[in-house]
């Protein structure tokens, strides 16, 4: 089960943000027991399942004699993630610094991308949605991926 579409949201005043119904089917089904993970990237927030979170970590530990600018990314990446947990109502506190990190304030845009979804600040996300990508259909292609265009 992959992530995906978008919602908008609200965060409460404590912190806290309810996940739609789906995303929350999707972290149970991945036997995390309501756990996932937060971190920031590409200035938003970032959740996986536990599970997934576990799979893409261990990935970073099999790069040999990493560069500076990827130990330093590391640091920030796994670094900066939080193992949380869902309560009752299906909500996550999302920690001060990654809400100070991604700007997000009352209004967020929810976002399934595949094995994850993000956490947007409203208007960041907006000016997302406002590029033009008329260029992306010939970038994807030369990675070898047919998405049928």
């Amino acid at each position: 089960m992959m992530f995906r579409g978008h919602s908008h949201r609200s965060i409460d005043p404590k912190g806290r943000l309810m996940l739609p119904p789906d995303f929350r089917e999707i972290l149970d089904a991945g036997g995390s027991g309501g756990k996932l993970v937060l971190t920031k990237y590409d200035g938003c927030v970032v959740g996986y399942s536990l599970s997934e979170w576990n799979q893409v970590q261990a990935k970073f530990t099999q790069i040999k004699n990493p560069s500076r600018q990827i130990r330093n990314f590391m640091r920030v990446f796994i670094g900066g993630s939080e193992i949380l947990e869902l309560d009752r109502q299906g909500r996550v506190l999302i920690p001060q610094s990654l809400r100070t990190y991604a700007r997000l304030d009352k209004e967020v845009i929810l976002v399934g991308v595949g094995i994850k979804f993000e956490i947007w600040n409203r208007e960041a996300f907006e000016e997302i949605e406002a590029q033009d990508f008329d260029d992306v259909a010939d970038a994807i292609a030369a990675t070898g991926v047919e998405v049928g265009f």
